[in-house]
């Protein structure tokens, strides 16, 4: 996993020798949401489904040259996953900061690439969704999941001139997701998350 995000970011510095500008230079804050299509991948566990949810927050893009930028954001996250033929739905959410490195491949165009720190706030299991009184929440204590998590952010986006953006971004989790002193310990299984959202620079 480290060689890969070496060879990402290698790939985005590569990038700049390409003709390519961003579209200002001056330091850019904004918001940013939409929705989350994630999963766990493990071959220690059986079949998941996929679970929808969402993500909002706030990013800054901070400009290194008319090609290049670094991007930090502060993000809320739901992800989890579903099981059971989707009668049961374990939802972890996050408090999620990505550090990316962005690249304007054509004006507007943009690749990104950067690592991905996760905090767990929550987390509860959801029987049969949508029905009352389905929710039971996970106390911090008796949780096998870990309360920090890393993970591989690459993604892709258009920038328009007003300040809108769109974008699609695949969170490749590096690390375990369960505690090494639990039932789970010598289960092995990460986060993965499909992120398409709508953003606004000011």
């Amino acid at each position: 996993m480290k060689n890969l995000f070496l060879v990402a970011v290698i790939g985005l510095f590569s990038a700049t020798t390409i003709y390519a500008q961003s579209d200002d230079t001056t330091i850019q804050f904004g918001v940013k949401g939409g929705v989350n299509l994630a999963n766990i991948t493990s071959d220690d566990i059986g079949d998941s489904d996929q679970l929808t949810s969402f993500h909002l927050g706030l990013f800054m893009e901070i400009p290194i040259s008319e090609r290049f930028s670094f991007q930090p954001e502060v993000l809320y996250s739901g992800q989890g996953f579903s099981a059971f033929n989707e009668e049961a739905e374990y939802k972890m959410d996050y408090i999620q900061v990505p550090l990316m490195a962005k690249v304007y491949i054509v004006k507007g165009l943009y690749a990104e690439a950067g690592p991905q720190f996760g905090f767990k706030v929550k987390e509860e299991i959801d029987y049969k969704p949508g029905s009352e009184g389905g929710e039971i929440e996970i106390n911090t204590d008796d949780s096998y999941i870990k309360n920090f998590d890393t993970n591989l952010a690459l993604g892709a986006g258009y920038k328009f001139d007003n300040g809108l953006s769109l974008s699609a971004r695949y969170n490749l989790g590096l690390t375990n997701i369960y505690k090494d002193n639990t039932l789970l310990q010598n289960v092995d299984a990460k986060n993965s998350v499909w992120q398409f959202g709508v953003g606004f620079s000011f």
